[in-house]
């Protein structure tokens, strides 16, 4: 600039000092002045789960509202991180400005630009930051249930084992010959076999019937063995006859064996079944990240799909899901992890929307050489008034802190990015997001 340019900037513009840790401006009050800061440091920051910074002005640089730009109020609060002296230009005076100082049409639109790719950039980070939260969240609730159940099972099934041991050392102490053994052998065969094909929960009079059985013959820990024997499907014939084969004497001995064994197998079951779902977890979680893989990969659509309700199952609650995959699909070129970033963008809307207890419908189909995806919800549905601004960035229906309005427009940009494209249709009790990809993406053009 020149010296006039620098003497009008002087002479005009009205002196603001501030002590640091001053209040300067809160989110949400009128923009009304231009300020050029000669000396500190101002930080403004923005509520959501938390301040964040999204801007920090220095002595040197032009802040606050700037010609040409739309604002109108302030995006967040503004603090002197340290004393503050300013000069300030009130809207009034910028097209005065403007005359005498040429140069600061360049300038104002210089900086307008910056903030708004800085602003983008701290949002999107923001955004990917609590996409993430969620997701460690869900994975947390997930992994915690296998991993109560196998520690139970663990701790469960350390004691049982010396029950078992026990109950063993006395089945020896019977000294039984060949047959009697060769009949216990069959007897208990025969009863697992049958518990492994019966269907349904024992009812409580049968249950009754054994506790009174057992009770009458004065069997040891009756109370124990009852819920064991009733979940075997062991019935009062069923022991009329182990009692015709062992002899009263014996009877708590081998029953007590018996459901101790059925104890030990149920733990170590729930043991191999927790840590199955564990892995499985961890399965989807590659999946869903692609880890190991090549950014892009050729991919199943309705596994990506599937393996995004598997990171999301906590979040799931009463919410139906409904599928309809047309079969054979072909697989599309495509970055995976990216892919499921939409779907959790998508299907994290339609749970807000439906609360968690309503019905999401998934339908995956080939038009032509696109695949199309479907993802519709019961929802009250989207206002026609705002359903052209949904894609906006940071345009939100949600309350502050919330959300920051860039989930659906980081969706919007991804599938852009592979050439396809995303609409949505609403109505009360019904919104549905489709998504459009070439299988092809560079025949998509």
């Amino acid at each position: 600039m020149s010296e006039e340019e620098y003497l009008w900037l002087a002479e005009n513009g009205l002196e603001r000092c501030a002590r640091a840790g001053s209040i300067l401006f809160r989110a949400g009050e009128t923009a009304d002045a231009m300020t050029i800061l000669l000396q500190g440091e101002i930080q403004v920051h923005r509520d959501h789960n938390g301040p964040m910074a999204i801007f920090i002005g220095r002595a040197g640089q032009i802040t606050g509202l700037l010609p040409f730009s739309r604002m109108k109020t302030y995006g967040g609060r503004g603090q002197a991180t340290s004393d503050v002296w300013a000069l300030q230009y009130p809207r009034e005076m910028f097209d005065e400005m403007i005359r005498a100082v040429p140069s600061m049409v360049q300038r104002s639109v210089s900086v307008l630009v910056d903030r708004a790719r800085e602003v983008t950039r701290l949002e999107q980070q923001a955004e990917k930051l609590a996409a993430l939260g969620k997701l460690a969240a869900n994975l947390a609730h997930e992994l915690n249930n296998p991993a109560s159940a196998a520690q139970r099972s663990a701790a469960g099934l350390l004691s049982e084992l010396k029950v078992y041991g026990r109950h063993k050392f006395d089945l020896g102490s019977l000294c039984m010959d060949e047959g009697r053994l060769k009949a216990l052998h069959g007897w208990q065969r025969a009863i697992v076999e049958r518990a492994q094909v019966s269907k349904g929960e024992p009812s409580t009079v049968e249950e009754e019937e054994l506790f009174n059985w057992l009770q009458a013959r004065s069997i040891e820990d009756a109370w124990k063995i009852c819920p064991d024997l009733c979940e075997a499907r062991v019935t009062v014939a069923d022991l009329e006859e182990l009692d015709g084969l062992m002899g009263h004497t014996s009877l708590s001995i081998v029953l007590g064996q018996f459901a101790s064994s059925r104890r030990t197998e149920r733990m170590a079951q729930a043991m191999v079944d927790s840590t199955a779902r564990i892995f499985d977890l961890i399965a989807a979680i590659k999946d869903y990240s692609y880890m190991d893989q090549a950014p892009i990969q050729d991919v199943d659509v309705p596994q990506s799909l599937e393996t995004t309700l598997t990171m999301m199952q906590s979040r799931l609650g009463r919410t139906s899901i409904e599928r309809n995959f047309q079969p054979a699909l072909p697989r599309i070129s495509a970055y995976g992890s990216e892919l499921n970033q939409v779907w959790t963008a998508i299907l994290e809307n339609a749970l807000d929307a439906t609360h968690g207890e309503g019905c999401i419908r998934l339908n995956v189909k080939r038009e032509g050489e696109s695949v199309v995806v479907e993802i519709q919800d019961d929802g009250p549905g989207i206002a026609p008034e705002i359903q052209d601004r949904i894609f906006e960035p940071f345009f939100s229906t949600k309350a502050p802190g919330e959300g920051l309005g860039l989930g659906l427009d980081t969706v919007q940009r991804i599938v852009r990015r592979h050439r396809g494209f995303v609409t949505v249709t609403s109505e009360p009790g019904s919104t549905c997001f489709q998504v459009r990809l070439p299988i092809e993406p560079l025949q998509a053009y």
